[in-house]
């Protein structure tokens, strides 16, 4: 599992670490079932607090990602087969909204927009 942070980086950290899991999640490189490493271990593989490492894990159990089972670790869910939950759906188009927003004040156009989408889920799919 390769994890990358950017401490320089605007976007917080434990968001980073967040991020980085759900790609490597959406990539199939960690899959429903499988369990995460401990807080601990996670925080000294990459230098940084154990906090730190729980809030990103709270934020992805907060969001359906995975499930924090005391005593026994974090456990990524399986994957949804029967399609997106309503309340996930808000979610994700109150996150993409202001995103969107700011791409068509910077100039992308529609058909820029679905390129661009497209080319991502490409490339973190690998087809």
């Amino acid at each position: 599992m390769f994890i990358q942070i950017e401490p320089s980086s605007d976007i917080p950290i434990y968001t980073q670490l967040a991020n980085q899991l759900i790609e490597l999640i959406a990539r199939r490189e960690l899959i429903g079932g499988d369990a995460l490493p401990s807080v601990r271990s996670l925080a000294a593989d990459l230098s940084m607090n154990m906090h730190t490492v729980n809030k990103a894990y709270h934020a992805l159990e907060k969001k359906g990602i995975i499930e924090i089972v005391p005593k026994s670790g974090a456990i990524i869910n399986p994957p949804v087969e029967e399609g997106i939950q309503d309340s996930h759906r808000e979610r994700i188009a109150e996150e993409l909204k202001p995103l969107l927003a700011e791409a068509i004040v910077l100039g992308m156009g529609k058909e820029d927009l679905i390129t661009l989408a497209s080319s991502i889920i490409t490339d973190i799919k690998g087809e």
